[in-house]
């Protein structure tokens, strides 16, 4: 199948095309710095950004999936996931597309805030409440304009090996526990529900 993962310079994105490559996928990157991977007869790689509609197009055309895995390195207010899921959101309905739209955010984005722990939510207010509440957005945007989408929310990430063994949550429930997991094993459950997205509608917690 043909997938396409913004967002896969690093972290979660590039472990995601990796694995999708290892299965046999054809995958086009969208990221601002060229993905760090040997040539492969099954990779295309766009150079450019999430937020230019024109590179949004070129990587998404005749997609089945698209992952969507950007992340920020500052604390700093940020509206790069909800200007990103504007334009992607614009061109799938320009494009008449019906690809499978798998986004990450993260547990703490939307109503999940208030089941972390009061350490977690102290360590969110002082330095993801602003990347978070942009997070927030980009899910009330893409749950509320499009019809084929899963919210992929992981706890704390690590850079342990893939397991292919975590618990998948989707319920909010008072006292639950979601704290670490690797990055690998989020690309699993991304790559895997590309393959057969059994969680269509659904905001999912991934945790151990």
């Amino acid at each position: 199948m043909k997938i396409t993962v913004i967002g896969a310079s690093a972290g979660i994105g590039l472990e995601s095309t990796r694995l999708a490559l290892q299965k046999g996928h054809e995958v086009t990157t969208l990221s601002r710095r060229i993905v760090p991977l040997p040539d492969h007869a099954k990779l295309r790689r766009v150079q450019g950004s999430a937020t230019n509609p024109s590179d949004v197009r070129a990587a998404v055309e005749a997609a089945d999936a698209i992952l969507v895995t950007l992340g920020v390195k500052s604390p700093f207010p940020t509206t790069l996931f909800s200007d990103s899921a504007r334009i992607l959101l614009r061109v799938l309905q320009e494009t008449g597309s019906s690809a499978t739209l798998i986004v990450l955010t993260g547990f703490g984005a939307g109503d999940s805030w208030s089941y972390n722990s009061l350490p977690m939510r102290i360590f969110f207010t002082l330095l993801l409440k602003a990347a978070y509440a942009d997070k927030t957005e980009q899910e009330r945007l893409i749950a509320g304009s499009y019809p084929r989408w899963e919210i992929v929310r992981p706890g704390r990430l690590t850079n342990g090996a893939m397991t292919g063994h975590y618990r998948e949550l989707y319920n909010l429930v008072n006292g639950m526990k979601v704290g670490a997991i690797s990055r690998s094993d989020v690309a699993h459950f991304m790559v895997t529900q590309a393959e057969s997205p059994t969680c269509l509608g659904k905001y999912m917690a991934l945790t151990y």
